[in-house]
């Protein structure tokens, strides 16, 4: 059993699976798209919003904007935590459009991963402020806390080989979310050894 990285970036990474069942490497698969915990906006306060988009298309807009996530900075992974995120646009003369890089995060490792996003266009003297709140989830709840845009579990030349491929979000490390994913899957098989185990 063994697992050896084939291709690896910033953003994918292509494992090589070796003597794993079938059904544990497609288990390993699923976790990686939805069963590991990152940041996503959950609700949204809307202060002023003068814009033609209704507050509800700007919070499903901001909601679905991937955050990078430090696991480790997480404060201990409780999933209650929410950071606070804001934007102010003022009042402009020129029609423009609001983009990520302008949301402010009271915690500097829970940013957008890119701060090209649309949000909204203003028209001239057009406004919009609000306060989001962003905690940890899992892509099991909503499609705003999967880790991985896409994941893929193709067969190779050998019976016993699979090739699995994680394309980030952005929100974490590829590497990050396959090496997750397998603590995920461990703890869950220790946990229904112990339940079987108990079974009289």
């Amino acid at each position: 059993m063994s697992l050896e990285i084939t291709n690896e970036n910033d953003e994918k990474v292509s494992v090589k699976i070796k003597g794993v069942p079938l059904q544990y490497a497609n288990a390993l698969r699923r976790i990686c798209l939805n069963g590991v915990p990152i940041y996503a906006v959950e609700s949204i306060d809307v202060l002023e919003n003068s814009s033609v988009l209704a507050d509800e298309g700007v919070a499903h807009r901001v909601g679905l904007i991937p955050l990078k996530t430090d696991l480790n900075a997480s404060r201990d992974g409780n999933e209650n935590d929410k950071i606070m995120i804001t934007l102010d646009s003022g009042v402009s003369d020129e029609t423009r459009t609001i983009l990520s890089g302008e949301l402010k995060s009271q915690d500097e490792s829970v940013v957008p991963t890119s701060n090209d996003i649309p949000i909204v266009t203003l028209a001239p003297r057009q406004s919009i402020q609000f306060e989001a709140y962003a905690r940890l989830g899992k892509g099991t709840e909503h499609a705003r806390w999967n880790s991985a845009n896409i994941v893929t579990l193709t067969d190779t030349e050998k019976d016993d080989e699979k090739v699995l491929t994680v394309e980030s979000t952005g929100a974490l490390n590829p590497k990050h979310i396959i090496l997750s994913s397998v603590e995920q899957l461990s703890s869950k098989l220790s946990e229904f050894k112990t339940i079987i185990s108990e079974i009289k």
